[in-house]
């Protein structure tokens, strides 16, 4: 059974100590499957999902991304990787500058999405050296690591919702 979308979005939160139990693959694969229906400009897909369970390249991820140990410590992490060129190829300069990498973010935050549906929390981390990450997970320079998702079953305590800005602060209606 998973959750409303709605509860998704407003519960989830990074967690970064997971219980040491694996994650069953039609569970995986859902969440994969959810990266996959993100929406992306000209319907190019400029993304790439490198699932980790192998120990020792996860070690090489989290050093890459400044020793962040959740990495290890989750059964998977996953490398998000944007194509520059497959969407330089129809919108040029902005499209492998920008184009690529929101469509890219848009596939991470379904699967965070759909991992926390379906009962597996996540973090994501934004903060490692791209050079690094290419080469523990053996990408093709062409890549451009985006995002790493460290998936599991949560071993922290339930938190409250997370505060967050009044929309009235945040929005401004144009009529």
């Amino acid at each position: 059974m998973t959750k409303d979308v709605f509860d998704c979005m407003r519960e989830s939160h990074s967690v970064r100590n997971f219980l040491q139990q694996d994650i069953p693959e039609p569970t995986l694969t859902r969440i994969l499957e959810a990266g996959c229906w993100a929406p992306s400009a000209g319907n190019l897909q400029p993304w790439y999902f490198y699932v980790i369970k192998n120990q020792e390249i996860k070690r090489k991820v989290a050093e890459a991304c400044f020793e962040q140990n959740q990495i290890e410590n989750s059964p998977v992490s996953i490398v998000i990787l944007a194509d520059p060129a497959r969407s330089n190829e129809k919108y040029g300069e902005r499209g492998a500058q920008l184009y690529c990498l929101q469509d890219t973010a848009v596939a991470a935050e379904n699967m965070i999405l759909a991992a926390y549906g379906l009962g597996i929390s996540t973090c994501w981390i934004g903060a490692f050296d791209e050079i690094k990450i290419q080469q523990a997970v053996e990408a093709p320079p062409r890549l451009r690591a985006v995002a790493i998702l460290c998936l599991g079953y949560s071993n922290e305590a339930d938190r409250p919702a997370k505060e967050r800005l009044r929309i009235g602060e945040v929005t401004k209606i144009i009529h």
